[in-house]
């Protein structure tokens, strides 16, 4: 007898498939997973999410600084930011609107209002 002999691993047992109970119950953006407009899941990709929902508040606040038409420092006091975060924050919608659909902006403005 070979020393392989006795320590060959045992044949593994194919497992029965599992039928957990999976109930969909959705998320802050969907009531189902199945309806979700966003392309990725929050709970797979987190930092994701919450990236883009913090953009989700910017393009809120860009909305409102220009359909009221507000300047940077009445946008500033009305937000209670500084000017200078105003001026990110615009930037950085500007530059998201490259990157997001219209709708997943619309999804992430809805979260933040």
């Amino acid at each position: 007898m070979f020393a392989m002999d006795a320590v060959a691993p045992k044949r593994r047992e194919i497992a029965e498939p599992r039928f957990d109970h999976y109930e969909d119950t959705g998320c802050e953006v969907a009531s189902t997973c199945f309806g979700c407009p966003l392309p990725r899941c929050k709970f797979d990709d987190m930092e994701w999410f919450y990236k883009y929902r913090r953009l989700g508040r910017y393009l809120h606040m860009a909305s409102v600084i220009h359909g009221e038409g507000l300047s940077i420092s009445e946008a500033a006091e009305r937000f209670s930011v500084t000017q200078r975060t105003i001026f990110r924050v615009l930037n950085r919608c500007r530059d998201a609107m490259r990157e997001l659909t219209p709708a997943e902006a619309a999804v992430f403005a809805r979260l933040a209002a």
